[in-house]
């Protein structure tokens, strides 16, 4: 009987996607259990892309068309990343589609709410749940939709207190002791350390006061990349000392808005702002570093999928608060620094005098191994580190009219910046050239407030690419660079080559650091074209070091054959750092034709962007 009863489901179910075979919908009142339709709906994306990947196996009438995953309004909650794989691809004929309900808000969340908040007279108090069996820890929090402040020791970053001396042999910064005086008995403080196109997170192992300095040492690995490392370093000339601020210790919460979560307690404390009612107050904290991972293979890759009307947020990324962050560029960061003694010497590049192995930050949506795979009219916010990576191995795939906005790291990255193993100024030409990300339309879109805890973040950054269009975007309040393109310091002959960067408005960048640019770009690139870019109004912080060390357009070390054309910007501030042969230069300036100004950004109908 009960084999009967299981033959008749399966009749009934095929017989439904014979019915309605392109739509699987999704609700958060949905059970995983039921039919898909719209009536008796899925409670998951997994469960939806399993269901999809069925339909495909056995080939149900309706599928050549197409499926359609539709997600009903609300926030579906993850407790770990969606997985897509080659077995869940589409054709070109027959694309999945995963999108929301039509005028639908759908939120696809790292995060959990904190709930029962308690005021103690001086904090709003609440306890932390486990997650996933485990105790949390976490380094972002949102309050009624807004990124709260982690407890540190300034307002405003130009108040920061400057170091006093960079001791390389003993590994140890001397700072003013009475910067410090407040955290000498904080367990987990951090020092987040300005340093040109970088800033390190170091979490303090001990401070040693002595007269009116201290010699603050740092925990490993953190400590041994960061004074190992000659650049970016921290500066010492006098009157420009490198800036730094603290954080994560109760002693600094002391600022309505500000946060501080005690981790052996699992206590998170809350300074509440005015008119904040803890009676109706959303608070939400990141658990995991990634919601969607799309994985093929070179061979079997993952194809033909559209992500649309769909927000990603609330993600976490925990490796600062667990071995530190000491970036070489784009959030980059070293997993091995080597001085160089004597120096490489290196035909046709500058000598080398140092050697340097990297890590990739976390992101919210990560691809590899994947053919057109596109993201249209989605909203990336909330996020801890990167927002969009496209790895290894990808070709295709077109991000347009996409909001990117309040996102502690990198707004998209794109291709090789190195692999793990590859010392990352040595040049990058694969064997197999599958691997080379490819063909990637980055159109439309608009940044807005990305790079925002990881300062030497950029909103586009793109490595070793080739076939790439990064078109009429807009990108403002940005802490670094708004568009990087290339990777290597050397201009040998590598895959790298006809990427197109044209007719985007870049303005309001460098808001933290210097040695900045609107567009970037490094290496040996034949056939790039960089035009009709609309550049202007650059931040200049009291803090850096050297004011005036900031571009339009700039194209560093081994930069080779770009052509830089028709882009406007507010005067002729460019640079050519130790470019290779085969550059173009031309008409670049306040002279350029007024139409640039008018024609860069999103076209017309992505205007709601900025609403």
């Amino acid at each position: 009987m009960k084999h009967k009863r299981i033959g008749l489901t399966f009749l009934f179910s095929c017989l439904f996607f014979v019915l309605f075979a392109t739509d699987i919908w999704v609700s958060t009142d949905g059970n995983d259990r039921n039919d898909g339709s719209a009536k008796y709906p899925l409670n998951t994306l997994h469960g939806a892309i399993h269901k999809a990947r069925e339909m495909r196996r056995i080939n149900i009438v309706g599928v050549d068309k197409g499926i359609n995953i539709i997600l009903k309004e609300g926030v579906y909650y993850l407790y770990e990343p969606v997985n897509i794989r080659p077995e869940d691809s589409g054709t070109t004929a027959s694309p999945t589609i995963i999108s929301a309900e039509d005028g639908a808000d759908v939120v696809i969340s790292g995060g959990i709410p904190i709930t029962e908040w308690k005021d103690n007279g001086k904090y709003w108090v609440a306890d932390v749940p486990d997650f996933n069996g485990r105790p949390l820890d976490f380094r972002q929090l949102w309050i009624n939709g807004k990124k709260a402040v982690r407890a540190r020791d300034v307002v405003d970053f130009e108040g920061m207190n400057r170091i006093l001396h960079n001791d390389i042999e003993n590994q140890l910064l001397w700072v003013p002791a009475k910067a410090v005086e407040d955290i000498l008995n904080a367990p987990y403080a951090e020092m987040i350390l300005h340093q040109m196109w970088c800033i390190s997170n170091l979490r303090i192992k001990s401070i040693d006061v002595s007269g009116d300095s201290a010699a603050v040492r740092f925990h490993n690995p953190e400590s041994k990349l960061q004074f190992v490392r000659p650049w970016p370093s921290p500066m010492t000339t006098p009157g420009s000392e490198s800036a730094f601020y603290l954080t994560n210790a109760i002693e600094l919460l002391d600022q309505p808005g500000e946060w501080f979560h005690d981790f052996k307690e699992q206590k998170l404390y809350y300074l509440p702002r005015e008119n904040e009612d803890i009676n109706n107050f959303e608070a939400i904290v990141p658990a995991i570093e990634t919601l969607v991972e799309i994985n093929g293979t070179l061979d079997r890759p993952v194809e033909n999928i559209k992500f649309k009307n769909i927000q990603f947020s609330h993600t976490t990324w925990m490796r600062p608060s667990e071995k530190g962050h000491v970036p070489l560029q784009a959030g980059m960061y070293l997993t091995e620094a080597y001085r160089m003694n004597p120096i490489m010497k290196r035909e046709g590049n500058h000598n080398l005098d140092n050697q340097g192995w990297l890590g990739r930050p976390a992101a919210a949506v990560t691809l590899s191994g994947t053919k057109d795979i596109d993201f249209d009219r989605c909203v990336f916010t909330h996020l801890a580190s990167t927002g969009l990576d496209y790895k290894l191995g990808n070709k295709g795939g077109k991000v347009e009219g996409s909001l990117f906005k309040e996102i502690g790291g990198n707004g998209i990255v794109i291709g090789s910046f190195s692999p793990s193993a590859h010392e990352t100024h040595f040049p990058f030409n694969p064997r197999d050239l599958r691997e080379v990300c490819s063909y990637q339309k980055i159109v439309n879109n608009l940044f807005e407030d990305v790079t925002n805890e990881d300062w030497g973040c950029v909103a586009i950054a793109a490595g070793y690419v080739n076939n790439i269009l990064i078109s009429h975007n807009e990108i403002r309040e940005v802490s670094y660079t708004g568009i990087s393109l290339g990777w290597g310091w050397n201009n040998n002959p590598v895959v790298m080559r006809d990427n197109k960067v044209h007719a985007n408005h870049i303005w309001n960048y460098a808001k933290h650091m210097y040695d900045v640019a609107g567009i970037y770009t490094l290496g040996n690139q034949p056939g790039t074209m960089i035009t009709e870019n609309y550049i202007h109004d650059i931040y200049t912080p009291g803090y850096v070091h050297i004011p005036s060390h900031w571009f339009y357009l700039y194209a560093d070390e081994g930069s080779s054959f770009i052509t830089v054309k028709d882009n406007w910007t507010e005067g002729d501030k460019f640079l050519q750092n130790a470019n290779g042969p085969g550059n173009v230069w031309e008409n670049n300036g306040s002279m350029v034709n007024d139409s640039v100004k008018v024609n860069a950004g999103p076209l017309k109908e992505f205007q709601y962007l900025f609403n």
